[in-house]
């Protein structure tokens, strides 16, 4: 087996939706190369997609012991976390991917995310700022600080970012409620 040609085949099977596939080549270099964080984190990704969650989580920790510094793999982590509404994991989880990469600009709007579910709308507020500060055209990001400030109350901002979210993203269909 030639681990790079194989962890290959493994990104394209997961890319064209093939996700058995995917999953077996991930477990073959596994089978040989266990350390291996890409592999781990690509068959975590694969699990998820699959909805495997338990499964997925496990997949991530196992990248992130042998690569603790995987930005990605801690932000996918707490996707996944988040999804098990295990929400103050998920959020340990996006803090340590932006200590690792502060210009993370997913880790940031993931985390506001996560902040919002915990009812703590103040600080969501400010990391879905802090992911636009960092990509001003990131629609998802200025549609999740729509809501959040019509949550808060403060419509005419909410109505100001609904429509940077259009602007960025003219199809994109959650910022038109």
């Amino acid at each position: 087996m030639e681990l790079n040609k194989t962890l290959q085949q493994g990104i394209t099977a997961l890319k064209e939706g093939k996700f058995q596939e995917a999953e077996r080549l991930y477990w073959e270099i596994l089978q040989t190369h266990p350390t291996h964080p890409y592999a781990n984190h690509n068959l975590g990704i694969t699990l998820y997609t699959l909805g495997r969650l338990k499964e997925a989580e496990a997949s991530y920790k196992e990248a992130i012991k042998f690569k603790p510094d995987y930005a990605v793999a801690h932000n996918n982590l707490g996707i996944t976390l988040q999804k098990l509404h295990k929400l103050e994991e998920a959020e340990a989880s996006y803090k340590k991917a932006i200590a690792l990469k502060p210009d993370y600009a997913i880790a940031h709007n993931n985390l506001g995310n996560t902040l919002k579910d915990l009812g703590r709308l103040n600080e969501a507020e400010a990391s879905y700022k802090k992911a636009i500060a960092l990509k001003p055209d990131y629609a998802v990001a200025h549609n999740n600080l729509g809501n959040i400030l019509k949550d808060l109350g403060r419509l005419n901002e909410a109505e100001a970012s609904f429509k940077k979210a259009i602007e960025f993203k003219p199809d994109y269909a959650d910022a038109y409620y």
